[in-house]
């Protein structure tokens, strides 16, 4: 037993029978369990109970122990002056504060079923992918499971995204390209991308977006790689960022890419080069907001490619002897979609107050689950994961719920611990 176990048992009133009496045996009536506080303070607050045919208003607190009131020095502190009840799983001793005060104890040990207790207690101290592997059923997923697990997501960087478009002044155009060099940097380098566009004003890019030798010089130039130049094209684009350098007033900080472990075709010479011509559409932000599905997205992204330099390079100076345009492949348009767009645009709607879900929804819907161990290990417990709604609610459930074995703020969880019990 915990004292987080206990708080939720007493919230969502799993009891045997409720049949109360306190450790006086004195009849006591629940007529409103409060509500959870997750602040300091009592543990349930505006609560009601009946004792001895009076009724009383006010908090209650729970314990473990009663003696726990004494260890969390809880005498004297005027945060539990208005305590009406104190409830506690096993009483041990006898508390004089509390029973000067005539505030009653409720036992809980008995109204607990001790099957719940052993399931949790396995669940918590189990080695599986999900604490709740041995007893998973996957027909037991809640209606709208996974909408709900995406609009926590989307909440949770709609939060990220409204501190960057306060910083920005509402550039909600800025914020996109400060997202998109996120993404294209992938996890190896996506802090460093985000630095380097950060380092720039989006002013700047604004004024040579349509140049994409200046901008990619602009990229090139901020990430280290111009310092020697080793063939022509290089010389060009050495010149060309000396130039903006001295027009701009560009910092001389320099932030450096990672190549290690990275496939070629992920290499952040070629990932800022399809960014720089990314950048080069006009009206981007416009059409982003404007596309309705994720063909009219996929408009946007199938021409974006690395310049004619990377057709036959990977890296600077280092020819190879094939020669082919490098595209974004259709996986990677799908995670920028997926990691930078749909959070912009639902952010962008709520900001103007504006109902987008069901839209939004219908854009997770079209796109395939992403392929990796993770959504292989939900696959195995059975499954059925096809699209993008599926894999991306699942991923956000493990990394906020399973991996953390918070199994009692989970829905699936707690619901298959209950009637695990029940059976």
């Amino acid at each position: 037993m915990t004292e987080k176990l206990l708080q939720y048992l007493w919230n969502h009133k799993v009891f045997n029978n409720f049949d109360f009496k306190d450790i006086e045996g004195n009849s006591v009536e629940i007529l409103d369990f409060g509500q959870w506080n997750t602040n300091a303070g009592p543990d349930f607050l505006l609560a009601k109970v009946k004792i001895c045919g009076l009724i009383l208003a006010g908090n209650i607190e729970l314990h473990i122990k009663s003696s726990d009131w004494i260890f969390h020095h809880h005498s004297g502190d005027p945060n539990y002056e208005n305590i009406i009840l104190h409830v506690v799983f096993q009483h041990d001793i006898e508390i004089d504060d509390l029973k000067n005060n005539s505030i009653p104890t409720l036992e809980l040990k008995n109204h607990i079923d001790q099957q719940l207790l052993l399931q949790y207690e396995k669940l918590v101290n189990g080695n599986h992918f999900i604490p709740c592997e041995p007893i998973f059923d996957n027909n037991k997923l809640p209606i709208n499971f996974h909408e709900e697990n995406i609009i926590k997501k989307l909440d949770e960087k709609s939060v990220e995204l409204e501190k960057s478009l306060e910083k920005y002044k509402n550039n909600f155009e800025a914020v996109l390209f400060h997202s998109f060099a996120y993404s294209f940097g992938l996890k190896v380098n996506a802090f460093t991308f985000k630095q380097i566009a950060e380092s720039i004003d989006f002013s700047i890019i604004n004024k040579i977006r349509q140049n994409t030798t200046q901008l990619e010089a602009l990229l090139f130039g901020i990430s280290g790689w111009l310092d020697f130049p080793e063939d022509e094209p290089m010389k060009i684009w050495k010149r060309e960022f000396d130039f903006l350098t001295i027009k701009f007033k560009i910092s001389d900080l320099r932030f450096h890419p990672k190549f290690l472990r990275l496939r070629p075709h992920n290499f952040p010479t070629l990932r800022l080069s399809q960014l720089a011509d990314l950048y080069g559409q006009q009206y981007l932000f416009s059409k982003i907001l404007d596309a309705k599905n994720t063909d009219d997205l996929m408009t946007i992204f199938t021409k974006v490619k690395a310049s004619d330099y990377w057709k036959d390079h990977f890296n600077f100076g280092k020819p190879t002897p094939k020669s082919q345009e490098k595209f974004l492949s259709k996986d990677f348009i799908d995670l920028i979609i997926l990691n930078t767009i749909l959070p912009l645009k639902y952010t962008y709607h709520k900001y103007h107050k504006e109902e987008i879900t069901d839209e939004i929804m219908h854009f997770y819907r079209s796109i395939p689950a992403e392929k990796n161990s993770l959504v292989d290990n939900w696959k195995k417990l059975g499954l059925n994961v096809t699209t993008a709604l599926e894999s991306q609610s699942l991923i956000y459930h493990y990394s906020h719920a399973c991996k953390e074995k918070n199994c009692l703020n989970c829905s699936i969880g707690f619901k298959l611990l209950k009637e695990s019990s029940d059976a």
